[in-house]
């Protein structure tokens, strides 16, 4: 029951992020990219930069801010899955970046916060 409840809130999370990037001035072009190592929440283009976007949603600040759940394992896991898309698409020619959109999801409202350059690429 609770992992159904985490899988909700993640994709709340992320639909709730495509809106704010889109507002934001991003141009989503994929969404929850998957292939064997894993997943990338979302894909965009900003300012012809190309983002990898991580999304992470919390109901409460119980355990911490969103963002601190991106460690140093997660940053490692998203740069290869990065790489991989870069590759399969084919894409050289192209700068990028990774962003965090964390969401702390609260009575009063959502607290969305854009965190740009989040971490960089790690091999």
């Amino acid at each position: 029951m609770k992992d159904l409840k985490k899988i909700t809130t993640g994709k709340d999370g992320e639909k709730i992020a495509a809106a704010f990037l889109k507002k934001n001035g991003y141009s989503i072009i994929e969404t929850n990219f998957r292939c064997a190592a894993g997943e990338i929440d979302i894909i965009a283009q900003e300012k012809g930069e190309l983002v990898f976007i991580e999304v992470k949603t919390r109901k409460s600040r119980e355990m911490g801010y969103p963002e601190q759940s991106v460690g140093i394992i997660k940053q490692k896991k998203i740069s290869q899955l990065a790489l991989w898309y870069l590759q399969q698409k084919n894409i050289t020619d192209s700068g990028a970046r990774f962003d965090v959109v964390a969401i702390t999801v609260l009575p009063s409202g959502n607290e969305i916060k854009l965190i740009k350059n989040a971490f960089d690429f790690i091999s």
